[in-house]
């Protein structure tokens, strides 16, 4: 005999009661400074791309050059994009984290 719908609807909205904890796997404090290395390494990085492409702004706008100067410009933009990024990456997933599991 079939299941009626509501049944069906009531094992799809089962909850496995599975929810993430630290600690639970060796290796987490590793893998932790491992990302924060990466994440510090990539800030540095912004640092770099900020100069050059603020280099290049300066140097295309001094000499007449506007595609150089357009170059700088986006570089410096995609920069401070990726310096925000990196900055904020904690938060969006803690944010993004917590309002996951208010789902119901």
């Amino acid at each position: 005999m079939p299941l009626p719908l509501a049944d069906h609807v009531i094992q799809l909205a089962f909850d496995p009661g599975i929810s993430p904890k630290g600690g639970g796997l060796p290796g987490l404090s590793v893998l932790k400074n491992v990302v924060n290395s990466i994440n510090m390494f990539g800030i540095i990085a912004v640092v770099g791309a900020l100069a050059v492409s603020l280099g290049v702004w300066a140097w295309g706008h001094h000499t007449g050059g506007h595609q150089a100067e357009a170059n700088g410009k986006k570089g410096a933009v995609v920069a401070a994009g990726a310096a925000l990024g990196l900055g904020a990456a904690n938060g969006i997933v803690s944010f993004f984290s917590t309002l996951g599991s208010q789902v119901q």
